[in-house]
């Protein structure tokens, strides 16, 4: 039995406690008008057919950023160098892997409207899927990835109304209403128009007019953005400050 010190009953030898590490991404993307969530098919036990997010096992010769992008590029054939990768935070319940003791390192990406994934590596298939069917449909995710994923998207929430991070799931020139369509998506609400123009506009170093409108549009064309310099919203974008009503898929 190993004791609290890390030493064996009755044996003077040090023993490093088992414990392997683990990397999972919960990347983001807005697809069809829904927040939707990167998910791969476990090719083999334990969960073996099961949704789970992409990730896999620390290697002995790669950091934790390594082995995210080397995970993500094997089982979804897509470019971390492309994401706004963050880590998210360590996950290490005992029992949530079934195998032994897993300690797993989350990461949380976005992108607008990223390309099918194509699955490799431990994934039978790879592809897009709505966060409500991740989270609570039939075939909800294996091992404890529905937390990770929750806090994932929690994480998204917040950084929307403090930093710039809503412009990583638009395009590289957007119209402020685009730009409104991530937040509506992402907090699950309908955000007053007028008011929202105003604050973003006013935001210093969030968006960057580009002197361009939409081509091919009746009427007055809307304006172009491009990002901008900023990375902190100051001051924070208050939901409550720009909601018109709540949407249906609001708390």
């Amino acid at each position: 039995m190993m004791t609290k010190n890390g030493y064996r009953d009755g044996v003077d030898k040090w023993e490093m406690p088992r414990c392997s590490v683990a990397v999972d991404l919960a990347v983001l993307t807005i697809r069809q008008n829904s927040l939707q969530a990167l998910a791969v098919v476990r090719k083999f036990p334990p969960y073996q057919g099961r949704f789970a997010l992409p990730g896999g096992f620390l290697e002995d010769d790669e950091d934790l950023d390594g082995a995210a992008q080397r995970e993500l590029a094997e089982e979804t054939g897509l470019d971390a160098a492309r994401l706004a990768v963050r880590q998210l935070g360590s996950y290490g319940a005992p029992g949530r892997d079934p195998r032994g003791r897993v300690v797993s390192v989350c990461y949380v990406a976005v992108m607008p409207d990223l390309p099918l994934p194509v699955a490799g590596g431990d994934a039978a298939a790879a592809q897009w899927l709505p966060v409500d069917r991740l989270q609570h449909g039939p075939r909800r995710l294996a091992f404890d990835h529905c937390r990770l994923l929750a806090d994932a998207v929690e994480y998204a929430r917040d950084q929307l109304a403090q930093t710039t991070l809503a412009t990583a799931f638009c395009g590289e020139e957007f119209t402020i209403a685009q730009l409104r369509e991530v937040y509506e998506i992402v907090w699950g609400v309908e955000l007053d128009p007028s008011n929202f123009h105003r604050k973003v506009t006013s935001t210093a170093d969030f968006v960057v007019p580009t002197g361009t409108r939409v081509s091919g549009v009746g009427g007055r064309p809307p304006a172009l953005y491009r990002a901008g310099t900023g990375t902190r919203l100051h001051p924070a974008i208050v939901r409550d400050a720009v909601v018109a009503h709540r949407g249906k898929g609001s708390k």
